[in-house]
């Protein structure tokens, strides 16, 4: 018979906070073991959280297009899977590591955790859907809909008062031209990284001001981010 994974008292903690009490410990544990920790620790023959992620996010996206489905019976499909979008997106995700401080419990290589930028990001909304699939292993799919009914499903009503539905660019173009009636230009201003990893950073510009910045994987996830970035600095002028 194997010996039971001991959680350490941050992660005992941890599921206080959640509400959450796993059967099997050792699933939590995964939850939160980043691939470029496997790769740094190969002895200590550990699984990463990939998979419990792909299953978390099939398990996140029938709880939210259920509850969607219910709640809003007069919404055509195609705004239904924007609100969906808007709520399980890797910034609705990343905010709820950061709510559930689930960064302080991830085991990252040494130069995962120097980053803490937008690949932080990603790595914390991947967390948070392989967290729901390590619970939906453990306690079932009820429990897991719970956890994304708590921390999760409350966001719908800032997604529409704030229009996050809509993308990012969509957003601020409309922002741009309402207030000084001229369309936003995007414009890559830096590639880095092997091909197999590019990353990009992307300016938006309103006429010949750069009003922000933003990166990504991809040239249009980069415009992506600096449009958020460029209605967040909107706001706070």
């Amino acid at each position: 018979m194997t010996e039971q994974l001991i959680l350490n008292d941050n992660e005992k903690k941890f599921e206080q906070r959640i509400g959450v009490q796993f059967n099997d410990p050792s699933l939590l544990r995964q939850s939160l073991i980043h691939r470029s920790y496997v790769n740094e620790n190969r002895g200590l023959g550990l699984d990463h959280n990939e998979r419990l992620e792909f299953l978390g996010d099939a398990v996140l996206e029938l709880v939210v297009t259920d509850y969607l489905f219910h709640r809003y019976p007069e919404k055509p499909e195609g705004e239904l899977t924007s609100y969906r979008a808007a709520l399980v997106n890797t910034t609705a995700l990343s905010e709820t590591a950061n709510e559930l401080e689930i960064n302080d419990l991830m085991l990252l290589s040494k130069g995962e955790q120097k980053d803490t930028g937008r690949a932080r990001s990603y790595i914390l909304a991947d967390a948070v859907e392989a967290l729901i699939g390590a619970i939906y292993l453990d306690k079932g799919y009820n429990e897991a809909s719970d956890f994304i009914y708590n921390y999760l499903i409350p966001r719908i009503d800032q997604v529409i008062e704030r229009q996050l539905w809509i993308d990012a660019k969509s957003r601020f173009q409309e922002e741009v031209q309402a207030d000084q009636g001229v369309t936003p230009q995007y414009e890559i201003i830096k590639e880095s990284g092997p091909d197999h990893a590019k990353q990009f950073e992307a300016g938006v510009y309103v006429g010949d001001r750069l009003v922000a910045r933003g990166r990504g994987d991809s040239k249009q996830e980069a415009e992506q981010d600096a449009a958020e970035k460029a209605i967040a600095k909107k706001g706070r002028e």
